[in-house]
Formats: C-alpha cells, sequence, structure tokens
C-alpha cells in the first residue's frame, strides 16, 4: 500500500531560527564579536544557506575545516566576510588562500614557517591566526612551541597574526577545573604575544564557552552548536529556537495476520493484528546516529516506535495506535527536540546533525525574525 509521492524524506531546516539563535548569543556579547562555525556543510545543513542567512543577520565571520570548504563558500559571500580555515593551509596552498582572500589558522612551528616563507616570496606579510593548545591537546602549539614562536618569530617582517585563538575543552560542564586553567594560560599568552602586535585579537570560547561568563569572551568567540539549536548549557533549560525537522515518507503499511519477526535477524517481533508502517530512512541516511537503535516518531499527532533492526533504506513502526494512516511519520520535531535525542541515545548534537543523510529533500524556511 504505497502512500508516499516521495521515496525521500524531507528535511526543514529554519534558517530564521538559526538567525534567531547568532542574534541571541550576539546580544550577550557586551564587546566581542560573534563569529559562526559552519564546517561540514554548516553541521550537515547547508554551508551556503546558513552562512548566507546569517551573513543577512549581521555576521560576518565564518570558520570552516578545510581550504576547499572555504573556497567553495568565498564565492557565496561578499568580500567583506572573513573566513577563517581551522586546519591550516598544506605547504604548496598558499597560492589558493591567496586567490581566495582565506585566513589560515596555523597550529605548528612547520605550518608558521612555511607560510612565512610563502610570505616572503610575495613580498606580503599576509594575515594568519596562530592556535595555541591550552589543555585539550587537539590542533595547536604546545608550551615548547609556543615558547620558541615568542623567542624568535615576532621578530620576522612577514608576520602578521590578526588572532590568537585556543578551544576549551570542557566548557558544557561550568564547574570543571580545566576551564580555569584554560583561561589562565590563554590570558598569559595574550599578554606575551601583545607585546610584540598590540592589536591582534583573541578568541577562546566555543559555544558553551560563551555562557561561561564576559572573562571567556575576549575579541570573538566561535559558535557552532548553539546555531543549530543544540542547548549550549547541558544542565540548563534550552534557550535557542529549534532549527530542524526531519519526517520520513510512509512507504508501505500492513497488518499482522499472525506474530511475525520484523527486519534483519528477527530482532523485531510483532503480535497479530498489528500495524507496520514501512518508511523511507534506514542507516544510508543516517538515521541509526540520529535517532538511535530504536528510533521515536510522532505519525498524525500519535507517538510511535520503531520495531526490529533498520535496514539501509527503511525504517519499520509499529503504527497501530495511529487512527489514520500517516503519510509520513516525523522523527525529529517541536515534540523530539535534538536535546532529547542525544539524552536518549547518549550521543552528540554535532553527531546527530552530521550523521543527517544527503538523500533528504531539503526545505528551507526564510523570513523568521
Amino acid at each position: 500500500m504505497p502512500m508516499s509521492s516521495s521515496s525521500a524524506g524531507v528535511l526543514t531546516i529554519d534558517l530564521g531560527a538559526i538567525q534567531s539563535n547568532w542574534r541571541y548569543v550576539a546580544s550577550r556579547l557586551k564587546h566581542a564579536e560573534c563569529a559562526a562555525v559552519v564546517k561540514a556543510n554548516a553541521y550537515g545543513v547547508g554551508d551556503m544557506e546558513v552562512a548566507s542567512a546569517l551573513y543577512q543577520a549581521g555576521c560576518r565571520s565564518f570558520y570552516l575545516a578545510t581550504m576547499e570548504e572555504a573556497a567553495a563558500l568565498r564565492l557565496f559571500l561578499p568580500e567583506n566576510a572573513t573566513l577563517y580555515v581551522l586546519g591550516g593551509v598544506r605547504v604548496g596552498a598558499e597560492p589558493e588562500f591567496l586567490q581566495s582572500n582565506l585566513i589560515p589558522v596555523l597550529f605548528t612551528l612547520s605550518n608558521i614557517y612555511s607560510w612565512l616563507r610563502f610570505c616572503a616570496s610575495i613580498q606580503r606579510p599576509l594575515p594568519c591566526v596562530i592556535k595555541l593548545d591550552t589543555g585539550m591537546s587537539r590542533l595547536g602549539l604546545s608550551n615548547a612551541e609556543w615558547n620558541e614562536f615568542i623567542a624568535s618569530m615576532p621578530l620576522d617582517p612577514w608576520l602578521n597574526p590578526v588572532l590568537l585563538m585556543s578551544h576549551l575543552a570542557c566548557a558544557d560542564e561550568p564547574a570543571h577545573p580545566l576551564n580555569e586553567v584554560q583561561l589562565n594560560e590563554f590570558q598569559t599568552a595574550i599578554e606575551k604575544i601583545k607585546a610584540f602586535f598590540p592589536a591582534v585579537k583573541a578568541s577562546l570560547a566555543n559555544s558553551s564557552g560563551t555562557f561561561l561568563g564576559e572573562s571567556y569572551h575576549f575579541d570573538m568567540v566561535r559558535i557552532g552548536a548553539a546555531l543549530y539549536g543544540i542547548n549550549p548549557q547541558p544542565s540548563l533549560s534550552n534557550p535557542l529556537a529549534q532549527v530542524i525537522e526531519l519526517q520520513l515518507p510512509v512507504l508501505q503499511i500492513r497488518t499482522t495476520e499472525k506474530p511475525v519477526f520484523v527486519g534483519y535477524s528477527a530482532e523485531g517481533h510483532a503480535k497479530a493484528a498489528v500495524r507496520l508502517a514501512v518508511v523511507a530512512g534506514g542507516y544510508a541516511d543516517g538515521v541509526h546516529r540520529t535517532l538511535g537503535l530504536s528510533p521515536k516518531g510522532v505519525a498524525n499527532g500519535t507517538p510511535v516506535s520503531a520495531i526490529g533492526r533498520m535496514s539501509m533504506d527503511s525504517t519499520v513502526f509499529d503504527i497501530s495506535a495511529v487512527a489514520l494512516p500517516p503519510e509520513f511519520i516525523q522523527v525529529i520535531n517541536n515534540e523530539i527536540l535534538l536535546d532529547v535525542l542525544i539524552k536518549d541515545n547518549k550521543s552528540l548534537g554535532y553527531e546527530v546533525l552530521t550523521s543527517l543523510g544527503r538523500r533528504y529533500l531539503r526545505r528551507y524556511l526564510y523570513g523568521r525574525d
């Protein structure tokens, strides 16, 4: 019994809600700039659409992971938008940074030396960002590298750092002692670099870090998760707007004539006279990561649950409690929030968003203030 005219799920992205979330965070800042992290295709919801909407809202600084991401986005944003590349610059790729007007985040001494050689070759001190590791042990200059940097590199005439940055490891846990440790180390680093570059700006806070207080804001905060409605303070109520809705079309409805197994490995069981709806959406679409191993949904306003193991392209729901045959089942909406999925499935908001498949029909909502 075919039910839907489309075999693809529909992912609705409320760009107005993303703008509202950016404005909410920006309004909490006294002096700092609010930059947007739109890497990984804006966490899976569309970098061109999200960045364009944020630019219209007033955002002027954007962070991406790779040169390729940034160069592609540069084609859609005005020249006064600043694009930072978190993944640095590989040797030989420097001309493309210059051509696309991109600013690399440099996090090793070799990164910095290579960049300086290129700047010397063109006789231009191009802007760059220096990233310091203050306790996350991820990308960034180590203490030893930082000391070497401070001892010699600021004397290089081609060095032009416009920003010193680091990244908080535990910002979503306000009481974690590492937050203050990182803050103090970063403040010390700022004092040292400003002795050579008084105009250099500083950035430490991510989405959750922004809510740790003004002392963490410095000149710029970089928000990613908060843009997309993920709660930056998990222990408190979420002040941000829900951004996405995902609905999966019903491809077939069947009523069991006797007790049956459902799905691979016969992991699911259904009694007789149970109505089952097969929807388009499986692990190839990120459903396993987005919704957990036992997805919940809403069909015609009635809560429903998946049954059995999902397949690559489909999932089966028990819709016995639904009065009328549904055309689709909502699996993310204003009732099944991202925060609910994160909590129930013990996953991260980033995982939920970036796992969303590319086969969905994407519908963008505009005009919300």
